[in-house]
């Protein structure tokens, strides 16, 4: 294991529901408090044990809904009690990222901070913290710094950064990866683009990965963001005192909501500010049955099962993924690269190909009003 980068502060946003892996993953319990690999460790839990031996554990903080406070505290024991903060209610990504950078700064002054997805599956850590701290190079030097993964087929899932320039030696890490300018982030392509963009070289998936200085960070949302950046400063200096819930409730609803990418990334990226560092690291944001189920072994009949082995028979039913055990029989026949997902209140039944478009169904049973199932 590398040494630890002393002077990097860790953030985790743990939020969203997960929709597209429903109805495993609920608004109550969503994928980043699962263990969802049946590694015996959840994927919030994953994230910190990447995290803990870059920084220690005294130097990450966690942004979650107050309806998961106490599930992340039971699954993160090492993890101070001032660094579990909760946000009153989503408000994207930049408020919650913002406001960690904001509290860390009123607590320590101007320092080194990274910012990494509770339910992301990262299995080489020692390759990603080679990345990290080409990142941090970046980042001391004034970039916001992103960690672009190097694209292994063409998503359409994922947005996409574009790679400039190669920036000086000075900021460079020796022997690690090379930071470039990030020249352009790009939305969600087509299938036609995103293979183009695998053929042209030179563009990385954008992980939402950030390496930043605080005072960085804030100095471009007060420029372009003010309001934002205002009131995140007013909650984070009321956050340690006992005017914290008077101001929080008066401020975080009237603050934009906005993700950090079209707040910071893209508009900072048009002006040559933005760095990222390929990683060569294997990476998956579980973001739906498919992507799961690449992630998943599987068993001597070709099936794949999340939480252990289901009690199943498959006749020409190749590619099968199964989660939940009602101790019933599940037999499939004649169907490829299905998805069976079994809770006591609901059952999915899909295939990997219409995978993205299981939160349709989350939309819909919202529409009818069945909260019980979200």
């Amino acid at each position: 294991m590398s040494e630890p980068i002393s002077d990097l502060y860790a953030v985790i946003p743990a939020g969203g529901a997960g929709t597209r892996l429903w109805p495993m993953s609920r608004r109550s319990h969503p994928k980043f408090l699962l263990d969802v690999l049946g590694s015996g460790r959840t994927l919030i839990q994953g994230t910190w044990d990447r995290l803990v031996g870059l920084t220690g554990p005294d130097q990450i903080l966690v942004v979650t809904g107050r309806n998961h406070e106490v599930a992340v505290a039971e699954q993160l024991g090492g993890l101070a009690a001032g660094n579990l903060v909760c946000e009153p209610s989503p408000r994207d990504s930049m408020a919650a990222i913002g406001l960690a950078a904001a509290l860390l700064e009123h607590r320590h002054g101007p320092v080194l901070m990274a910012s990494f997805a509770a339910d992301h599956v990262v299995p080489d850590p020692d390759l990603f913290a080679d990345a990290v701290r080409s990142a941090a190079a970046a980042a001391r030097a004034g970039y916001v710094a992103t960690i672009g993964i190097t694209p292994t087929h063409p998503s359409t899932a994922f947005g996409y950064i574009r790679t400039g320039l190669a920036l000086g030696e000075e900021h460079q890490v020796a022997g690690g990866p090379v930071a470039h300018v990030a020249a352009e982030f790009v939305e969600k392509p087509d299938e036609e683009t995103a293979t183009a963009y695998l053929a042209a070289g030179g563009f990385a998936w954008n992980a939402g990965m950030f390496v930043v200085r605080t005072d960085v960070l804030l100095g471009h949302l007060a420029r372009l963001q003010p309001p934002l950046e205002a009131g995140l400063r007013a909650i984070a200096q009321a956050w340690d005192t006992p005017e914290r819930d008077a101001i929080a409730s008066e401020v975080w609803p009237g603050l934009t909501k906005i993700a950090i990418d079209h707040a910071i990334a893209e508009p900072v990226a048009a002006t040559g500010g933005v760095a990222v560092v390929p990683g060569s690291f294997r990476w998956d944001d579980v973001g739906d049955w498919d992507s799961l189920a690449q992630l998943l072994a599987a068993d001597e009949g070709g099936v794949r099962s999340v939480g252990g082995p289901a009690d199943v028979v498959t006749i020409d039913a190749p590619g099968l993924t199964v989660s939940g055990d009602d101790h019933r029989v599940l037999a499939v026949v004649g169907l490829s690269d299905v998805v069976v997902v079994r809770t006591p209140d609901a059952i999915l039944v899909t295939d990997r190909d219409h995978a993205q478009q299981v939160k349709a169904v989350v939309d819909e049973l919202a529409a009818r009003g069945r909260t019980e199932l979200l």
